[in-house]
C-alpha cells in the first residue's frame, strides 16, 4: 500500500512539474524571442515552447515511467523538438540526470547528480561559467542546492543570475559574433533556464503529495 501511494505521489509530482514548465515557457515565449532578437536568431521562445509542448503531449506515458527513465525521455524529446543550440543543452542536462538517478552501483545525492549533469552540459556546449549561457544560471543554482538552501533562495538565485548575464560578453553561440555589442543584453538561454528553475522551485514549495 505504501509503495502504491509513493508511485501515485511521484506521478502527481512529475505531472505537475511538466505542466508548470510548459506554462511558464508559454507565458514568456514572446519575451524570450525578444531577448533573442537582440543577440541571436529571435526564435528562442518559439523553440522552447515547441519543446515543452511536445513533452506535455507525452505526459501520460512519461508519468508511467520510473523517474530516471522519464527524465531521459524528456531530455530526448527536448533535443528533438527545441532544436538549435538549446535543445542539446537542455536535453543533455535531463538525460544525464536520468542516467545518474538510475545508477544502481551508487546512491548519489541530488546535488551530486545535478553537479555532474551540469558539467556534462558544459562539455557538450564547450563552454564554462561566465560565457553568457544557461550555465551562468545552472552553476549558481547548483551551489545553492549543495548548500541545502531554501527553495525560495534557489529561485531568487536563478533570477538574479540570469539578470547578471546582461553585463557579460558572449563567448559562445551566435551572440559571440557580436563581441562587445552582446554586453547589455540578458542571455535568452539563461533567462529561460531561470524561468524554469524558479517555476520548479515554486511548484515544489506548494506541492502536496497525493
Amino acid at each position: 500500500m505504501g509503495r502504491r501511494h509513493s508511485l501515485q505521489s511521484d506521478r502527481k509530482l512529475l505531472l505537475g512539474l511538466i505542466e508548470t514548465c510548459r506554462e511558464v515557457i508559454a507565458r514568456h515565449a514572446d519575451h524570450l524571442c525578444e531577448l533573442d532578437r537582440a543577440i541571436g536568431d529571435g526564435d528562442h521562445g518559439t523553440n522552447m515552447r515547441r519543446g515543452f509542448d511536445a513533452v506535455f503531449l507525452e505526459r501520460e506515458s512519461l508519468c508511467g515511467l520510473p523517474l530516471a527513465l522519464a527524465l531521459e525521455r524528456i531530455g530526448m524529446t527536448l533535443v528533438m523538438n527545441i532544436g538549435g543550440a538549446s535543445g542539446p543543452l537542455y536535453g543533455t542536462l535531463l538525460i544525464e540526470m536520468g542516467r545518474r538517478f538510475g545508477a544502481r552501483e551508487s546512491r548519489p545525492t541530488f546535488d551530486t547528480i545535478l553537479s555532474e549533469a551540469i558539467d556534462a552540459v558544459a562539455r557538450r556546449g564547450r563552454s564554462q561559467e561566465g560565457d553568457k549561457t544557461l550555465l551562468d544560471v545552472l552553476y549558481p543554482v547548483q551551489t545553492e542546492v549543495a548548500r541545502k538552501s531554501a527553495l525560495i533562495r534557489i529561485a531568487d538565485t536563478a533570477t538574479e543570475s540570469a539578470a547578471l548575464t546582461a553585463g557579460m560578453k558572449a563567448m559562445r553561440g551566435r551572440a559571440s559574433f557580436l563581441g562587445d555589442r552582446s554586453i547589455g543584453h540578458v542571455d535568452p538561454g539563461a533567462s529561460s533556464c531561470a524561468l524554469l528553475a524558479s517555476a520548479i522551485c515554486h511548484h515544489l514549495m506548494e506541492y502536496q503529495p497525493a
